[in-house]
């Protein structure tokens, strides 16, 4: 026990069979759950939004774009916040108003009010993608970091696919503003859990007028190369994945396969093997290193990408789940090494991983689509191979050669 002299010994973390670890992973799944169910769920109800509102469908798109570029916009002032108040009382905040918010989006009566709720739902939802890593970070033992982080993508992932598939179905039943509130009253489940078992921080040191600023936390993780490689890979890995699920279903619905748009939206199932290699690549990146995963993970995106060049179906179906799998083995670990690995402003470099990502989502998933229109679908895959041998290539320089020539952080 140490004495009234000295200082007290470091906060260890939670490891895995504590009971506060197991609440912590619980919470966060059911935070990413409600977070991702909210944004995506417009994406299944876009025909039918638009036939009612009387718009074109890329204008029916800004719903899910409003929401999207609400949560980029946030997640650097959510990650300041947090520095402030504290993670937990920062999700607690961004999930009740959001949930608030998506459940009065069914409820406007004209598209500008949709357009305005949804934007603003995703600038409320900003926090949890912004500062989740770094809680786990500041929670649980190092040793399980990258484990917890494939679960809370998991969550992610369970909950993108919910939305969807939740008010897809419902749209064409009851119509789209059914559709929209059972995916909110299924997000205000989701946030009521986390309210209710998140256990108070541990491991949190509140950033105070003292600390360095925030442009200084900013701009370091700008001059660190693993940090940049981390970024780098969100960007391009996830905007690669964002390429292949927003025009694979234009390829089918063509020829040769003429599969129909009711089966089409069945290809967010393909989802379920990314949560089931997330919860993996995270143990697995403690045993044979994070560098090799992430590695093996861009290989997998290669090897399903080149199965998604057929005319046969099954193997195209095939190589979208591989293609999945391999996505989210490198994507989890190289989020929740953004919290592990930043020196300095640990909020502020997960909230960057969480910018590049969807900052690749968004400009990735439209201009890709501009070669798509102009060149085709083999033009296509080629351009995503190139996006993820660049990623290969960050992750080799960045992570692997550069690793110790990282600035040391300011006093």
């Amino acid at each position: 026990m140490p004495t009234p002299s000295e200082p007290p010994p470091p906060w260890r973390g939670f490891e895995r069979g504590e009971r506060s670890y197991t609440r912590i992973v619980v919470a966060l799944f059911a935070a990413g759950f409600a977070t991702f169910a909210q944004i995506f769920d417009a994406q299944a109800v876009l025909p039918a939004l638009g036939r009612d509102h009387g718009v074109p469908a890329a204008s029916a798109a800004l719903t899910v774009s409003a929401t999207t570029i609400g949560l980029a916009v946030s997640v650097l002032p959510w990650a300041s916040v947090a520095d402030r108040i504290g993670r937990v009382a920062a999700m607690r905040i961004s999930l009740v108003s959001a949930t608030l918010l998506s459940l009065l989006v069914p409820l406007m009566p004209g598209f500008e009010s949709v357009l305005l709720l949804r934007g603003l739902t995703g600038l409320a939802l900003g926090a949890v993608p912004a500062i989740a890593v770094a809680y786990l970070a500041e929670e649980l033992h190092g040793s399980w970091v990258g484990v917890a982080a494939g679960t809370y993508v998991a969550g992610n992932t369970i909950g993108g696919i919910a939305g969807r598939l939740v008010a897809g179905p419902l749209s064409e039943i009851v119509g789209w503003r059914t559709g929209l509130l059972a995916v909110s009253v299924l997000g205000a489940v989701a946030a009521a859990l986390f309210l209710l078992i998140v256990p108070r921080p541990q491991g949190f040191v509140r950033t105070g007028p003292s600390g360095p600023p925030v442009r200084t936390r900013i701009l370091f993780q700008l001059h660190d190369p693993v940090m940049l490689a981390l970024y780098a890979l969100g960007f391009l890995l996830m905007g690669a994945f964002s390429v292949v699920y927003n025009y694979l279903g234009f390829r089918l619905t063509g020829q040769p396969f003429f599969v129909p748009e009711a089966l089409v939206s069945l290809l967010f199932v393909a989802y379920l093997s990314g949560t089931v290699a997330s919860r993996v690549s995270g143990s697995l990146g403690g045993r044979i290193g994070y560098l090799r995963v992430i590695l093996g993970g861009i290989a997998l995106m290669l090897l399903g990408l080149a199965m998604l060049f057929s005319d046969r179906l099954p193997l195209v179906i095939a190589g979208l789940v591989v293609f999945t799998v391999g996505c989210f083995s490198a994507h989890p670990v190289a989020s929740g090494l953004s919290g592990r690995w930043a020196q300095l402003g640990r909020g502020q470099a997960t909230a960057l991983y969480q910018l590049s990502w969807l900052g690749g989502t968004a400009f990735f998933g439209w201009a890709v689509g501009l070669v798509y229109d102009g060149a085709g679908w083999p033009a296509t895959l080629l351009t995503v191979i190139g996006m993820c041998l660049v990623a290969a290539l960050c992750a080799g320089v960045g992570i692997g050669m550069l690793a110790k020539r990282r600035p040391a952080p300011p006093a």
